[in-house]
């Protein structure tokens, strides 16, 4: 298959075709015919992502499979196929936009390298990262000697020679990233001294980039590679003093919370177009102007962001398919036939791989590295992706690679990405430890400091929240409250999500970082309700899959030593009073915090507690309930209310259930109401609830003495004999005009109303929590902590580990 290696130009295509009416094939004409090639890419491409999601493989992984499967290599065998979809006389067009896509793509990369970080580097990172670039570049130079020994017998030896060292030292520092994201290693001493070495190591390799590209040049004189590399010098002196002061004075003229300017964003844009020209002129490729002015770009403020938010669904979501697609059009498996060429494909991956993981595991170790985390250190600093592609079709145009090599070295950085995340995955499980604490429930000595983890996701969440907090303060507790409010963030593929977790990283308060569709106003509700109370608001983030974000909650929850975790119902109510689901992927994750809290757990279903704002302390009046029925969830409840009834604009009533003999059946229906169990679960059913009469009553007697020694009488009880479902329900109706309703996710009683799709909240969340209860009362459903449950724990305690929390123990 030819892609522009036929000397013969083809008769360029028209742009647009007059229809099929008109007896004219679409697919002879550029713009159709291109829209139908993008069509094909991106929606094989995501197939392939779909399929592999399972492995844990970054999506560059699918969009390199796709691109050499609809090649030469696989679908591109048959010549009805590519001549009908990928002529060769649309190739130039393709390419184009591929290379446009690519040139922001690559600005998109220098905006997540962050250059102080990189001058700040410690001795072991810098280390690691000088060998895992200095070993594998020697073997890629005896690699490169026997390539043109046997399969690049034309190739120019010296070209050869640095091309070969580049593409095996390369580390992706863009899907390293990613990676490391997917398997939470990124706040880990692996996941730290992996970016760090990374980044140096992108740094020196796109410096070595830009070596081999002077030194392949077709014009005989040496002098042309020495023009090459000074002009190159002065661009980047000129980008750094000249241009990166412009980009700076945009950004200080962006401030935070107002709309960037269009000008600016397009003046931007516009340089990195510009400055791709002159590095193209220079003669070192394109792709260093954009790259260069990513990495001057400021990365604090909103300026880099909003950039970002611009362009980098269109670039990763629709160009860059096409560079991987225009990339496997070139490649051809094929090629590689016959014992020597697979020896050397062999002899390749060998030492690619024995060059980046041995080289870098040895220094690890000499710098004192454990043992594991020295050799994941190993296979995450092996992983290529889009980089070293760029240098292997670099390599190919400019004839130092012929179609055989180019395969071999496609394959073998596919090869070397593959096997990181599975590796590293078997190697190091980082152990998730942590220093044993006591406080896990509300019900407590009154005493101690009292802390809460906050969970939102959005900020419909806030208002509610916040009044929640306030009614959660306990104003004659002597022990404070310390709530952490965490956003919940859904790591995605773009770049901006890992941009957000080097910030998360940085500084703990990455929402702060203020995005124009409203973050920074989440962290400022919260810093001016701190101002106003004596409570403690900490802001955090959480930026995983949803399918494990769950682990995040747990592990920060015992971190910060919580009493309860407060998670959002996945439901909110719309203006017409129905409840609209917002994703079943955090019911998901509200189940699996309930299996796994190392601490009480409350949901809370908002119906606008206080209204669309926060509420002043001053002018709180809230009538609160608390549903009582017994049993260790209804205890939990139970204390938390009467915390409650400590603020003076809290009334608390609590109603009793007293069950009559003959309606006792309903009390053991509770073990119906359960949460289907997995294999990454723990059995959430009611069997094996514990119903202590004993506390009940002693709990029940230091409520009715807390009613007779309150002066302000703001608590009081009732209670409900019931014989019948129904009975339980007329009661609860009748107090469906508070603001809040308590409960107790497993109480004694049996599920009430019609069969619920929201098991995770119990027998009687589930009926108060309907749309027919009540539109205006919001619930709070609390599972209390179980030790004798908890077996199977996210966080292992270990008494001599020490406290990671950061204020005083509670």
């Amino acid at each position: 298959m030819g892609t522009g290696n036929n000397l013969s130009c083809p008769e360029p295509m028209k742009v647009t075709s007059n229809g099929g009416f008109q007896h004219e094939n679409p697919l002879d004409y550029a713009l159709p015919l291109l829209i139908l090639q993008i069509c094909l890419v991106v929606a094989f491409t995501r197939f392939l992502a779909f399929l592999f999601r399972p492995l844990r493989q970054p999506r560059v992984i699918a969009e390199i499979i796709g691109g050499i499967l609809l090649g030469p290599s696989a679908f591109g065998r048959n010549e009805k196929f590519l001549n009908a979809v990928f002529p060769e006389k649309s190739i130039t067009v393709l390419e184009t936009l591929a290379n446009i896509g690519l040139l922001f793509f690559l600005f998109l990369v220098g905006l997540e390298l962050d250059m102080r970080a990189i001058q700040r580097t410690g001795h072991k990172a810098l280390g690691i990262a000088l060998c895992g670039i200095t070993v594998p570049f020697v073997l890629g130079i005896g690699t490169s000697i026997a390539l043109r020994a046997t399969v690049s017998n034309d190739a120019e030896l010296f070209p050869l020679l640095v091309f070969m060292g580049v593409a095996l030292s390369i580390t992706a520092f863009p899907v390293l990233a990613r990676i490391l994201a997917e398997l939470k290693l990124l706040t880990t001493d692996v996941g730290r001294i992996a970016m760090s070495a990374a980044a140096v190591n992108d740094v020196a390799a796109w410096i070595l980039l830009a070596l081999a590209i002077a030194l392949s040049g077709s014009d005989a004189s040496p002098f042309v590679p020495l023009w090459v590399l000074l002009c190159g010098a002065a661009f980047v002196i000129f980008v750094v003093f000249a241009i990166r002061p412009l980009l700076v004075a945009m950004a200080n003229r962006s401030p935070e919370g107002e709309p960037v300017k269009e000008v600016y964003i397009c003046i931007t844009l516009t340089l990195v177009l510009a400055c791709s020209f002159v590095t193209d002129t220079i003669g070192i490729h394109s792709l260093f102007g954009a790259f260069m002015v990513g990495t001057v770009m400021p990365k604090e403020g909103s300026f880099s962001g909003v950039l970002t938010e611009r362009i980098e669904d269109l670039v990763s979501g629709l160009f860059m398919p096409l560079y991987f697609v225009s990339s496997g059009l070139k490649t051809n498996v094929a090629t590689i036939k016959g014992a020597l060429s697979w020896g050397m494909l062999m002899l390749v991956i060998f030492n690619a791989c024995f060059g980046k993981i041995i080289g870098t595991t040895v220094v690890s170790l000499l710098y004192k590295v454990p043992s594991r985390e020295a050799l994941a250190l190993g296979f995450l600093m092996n992983t290529k992706g889009l980089v070293e592609l760029i240098v292997l079709n670099i390599g190919k145009d400019r004839k130092v690679l012929n179609d055989q090599a180019f395969a071999i070295c496609v394959v073998m950085a596919l090869f070397t990405t593959f096997i990181s995340t599975p590796i590293v995955m078997a190697v190091y499980k980082p152990a998730r430890r942590g220093a044993p604490y006591k406080h896990k429930t509300i019900q407590r000595d009154p005493d101690t400091e009292l802390r809460m983890l906050a969970c939102f996701h959005s900020t419909r969440n806030i208002p509610s929240l916040i009044n929640l907090i306030e009614c959660s303060r306990g104003t004659g507790r002597k022990g404070k409250l310390c709530i952490y409010a965490m956003h919940l963030m859904e790591l995605s593929e773009r770049s901006s999500a890992i941009i957000m977790v080097h910030k998360a990283n940085k500084n703990g308060r990455p929402f702060c970082s203020k995005k124009r569709d409203g973050k920074d106003q989440m962290i400022i509700a919260f810093q001016d309700y701190e101002k106003l109370s004596s409570v403690s608001v900490r802001p955090m983030t959480a930026i995983s899959a949803l399918n494990n974000i769950h682990e995040d909650i747990c592990t920060t929850a015992h971190r910060k030593r919580a009493a309860m975790i407060i998670l959002p119902f996945h439901k909110h109510q719309r203006v017409d009073g129905s409840m609209e689901s917002v994703g079943h992927s955090f019911q998901d994750m509200n189940q699996l915090v309930l299996c796994h809290a190392p601490c009480s757990v409350g949901i809370f279903v908002d119906r606008g507690l206080g209204g669309t704002s926060q509420v002043q302390a001053n002018d709180v009046s809230y009538k609160i309930v608390v549903a009582y029925f017994g049993g260790r969830d209804d205890r939990e409840a139970l204390c938390y209310g009467m915390r409650m009834a400590e603020h003076p604009g809290i009334f608390l009533n609590v109603l009793k259930f007293v069950i009559t003999p003959p309606a006792t059946s309903l009390a053991s229906g509770a073990k119906s109401v359960e949460v289907s169990s997995n294999k990454e679960r723990k059995t959430m059913d009611g069997i094996g609830v514990n119903y202590d009469d004993d506390k009940d009553d002693e709990l029940w007697s230091e409520f009715l003495s807390a009613c007779n020694n309150n002066t302000q009488e703001s608590m009081k009880y009732e209670e409900k004999v019931v014989e019948s479902k129904g009975d339980i329900e007329t009661a609860l109706k009748e107090m469906n005009r508070c603001n809040l309703i308590l409960v107790g996710r497993m109480p004694r009683v049996a599920a009430l109303g019609s069969k619920s799709d929201c098991p995770e909240l119990g027998p009687v969340g589930s009926f108060v929590a309907s749309s027919d209860f009540s539109t205006v009362t919001s619930v709070m459903v609390i599972q209390q902590y179980n030790p004798s449950t908890d077996i199977h724990p996210l966080v292992m305690e270990e008494s001599d580990f020490p406290d990671m929390s950061d204020s005083p123990r509670s």
